[in-house]
């Protein structure tokens, strides 16, 4: 290509202001429609908002567990929520430690924090991003009972390995699929590999219902606790009637279960399309000298959350921010930095251990011990974050939008090379 680049003067690969990138903000990336109000209208109509009462919220739920095919379903608020009470389902005990990962969003953590345990952290593959699982083992120690596994980008952990692990030291596997709907590994739905698994319905995710969560097992038992746990531990069939251990408010309503039932109806549609446009994107810019299309493990089957690739900087001859500042100007929707660019457990909530009060609990001794987490501990974290160029993907992306990608992309690296 011979066509000045857009950052030196040069015409735009895509005007994004008359033609702008479909968003899951809006509809233009999220496939809404008349099945959603259908079943709106339906609570509406019958005055009950509460999911006990309801028939939303527990149709939404089977389906979901056919969907995923477990035996165990619960809609909760939100995925922070799912994981909390995946976390508080297993009921380990204070100063606990829970091995996850450097990459990932604040919610994967919280739930540990709330139930007193203490988050140790796994660096990652710099190609994926994902936690490593020789990073993990070297994490161990004889406080560790469990391990928070988190399927990012859509793509998943390597959980052949990472099971490995849990059985060699008895530990527990909550898997964090947040991002991750109808992705496998090894011909398995994630979220039922490990002992938990718990999902998102936040704006951006596959399905949405603005903010929505879920938790799903074969575990009769940990999806007892998780039920009881979520609902303030209230024994609403039992003889006593009242409240068994300390619990929380997490129900799902019926308004949220009706637009989760509908997504859910539609999820395969949804990541369908993803998948098809996702797939075309990662093969077509496999074609472009410099550039390193998103590394997909042969065991994977990607769901798209978000699009991610790197470049060669010997083969393109710039540097990360040159190359990113170019792409932006062409009016391609990359940056680099996932999730503000900085690991998780350098936030001053985690590196300060600033959770309760003015003190260090858990951290502190007797309850847990002193725990440092420093940026030197995880290399392949802050280089992938560096160097990993990510977009949000969606239902939306077309085939002539994925052909402004290609082309953008590969001015942009002809240019430098």
């Amino acid at each position: 290509m011979s066509v000045e680049l857009a950052v030196n003067g040069g015409p735009k690969t895509r005007d994004t202001a008359q033609k702008p990138w479909p968003s899951t903000a809006n509809s233009s990336g999220r496939l809404f429609g008349q099945q959603e109000i259908d079943l709106l209208g339906q609570v509406i109509e019958s005055g009950t908002l509460f999911r006990v009462g309801g028939n939303m919220v527990d149709q939404f739920e089977q389906e979901y567990a056919e969907r995923v095919g477990v035996s165990h379903c619960l809609g909760v608020t939100s995925g922070s929520a799912a994981l909390h009470t995946a976390v508080a389902a297993l009921q380990l005990e204070v100063g606990d430690e829970i091995i996850t990962t450097t990459i990932t969003d604040m919610g994967t953590v919280i739930g540990i924090l709330q139930c007193n345990h203490i988050p140790i952290f796994a660096d990652v593959d710099r190609r994926t991003l994902i936690l490593r699982p020789d990073s993990i083992q070297e994490q161990v120690t004889d406080r560790t009972r469990a391990i928070i596994a988190v399927h990012l980008f859509g793509q998943p952990a390597p959980m052949d390995e990472i099971m490995a692990i849990a059985e060699q030291h008895d530990l527990r596997v909550i898997e964090d699929c947040a991002q991750a709907h109808d992705a496998q590994f090894d011909g398995r739905p994630v979220g039922t590999i490990g002992d938990i698994g718990c999902f998102s319905m936040q704006q951006s995710k596959q399905i949405t219902t603005g903010d929505g969560g879920i938790v799903v097992s074969n575990d009769d038992e940990f999806m007892s606790r998780a039920r009881m746990w979520h609902d303030k531990y209230y024994d609403r069939g039992g003889q006593r009637r009242g409240y068994m251990r300390l619990g929380i408010n997490y129900r799902m309503n019926e308004l949220t279960g009706a637009v989760a039932l509908a997504q859910t109806r539609k999820l395969p549609e949804i990541v369908h399309r993803r998948r098809t446009s996702g797939y075309l994107l990662r093969d077509k810019i496999a074609t472009i000298p410099g550039i390193r299309e998103p590394w997909i493990h042969p065991k994977a089957k990607h769901s798209w959350w978000i699009f991610s690739f790197q470049i060669d900087e010997d083969v393109i001859n710039c540097d990360v921010s040159t190359f990113q500042a170019a792409v932006r100007a062409e009016g391609l929707p990359f940056g680099t930095g996932y999730a503000g660019g900085i690991p998780i457990c350098l936030y001053p909530a985690l590196q300060e251990h600033k959770a309760y009060g003015s003190g260090k609990f858990p951290w502190e001794p007797p309850y847990g011990r002193e725990v440092e987490y420093k940026a030197e501990d995880y290399p392949d974290t802050q280089w992938a974050q560096d160097n990993t160029f990510v977009t949000s993907w969606n239902e939306g992306f077309t085939e002539e939008d994925v052909e402004d990608i290609y082309q953008g992309l590969r001015k942009v690296a002809e240019a430098y090379s």
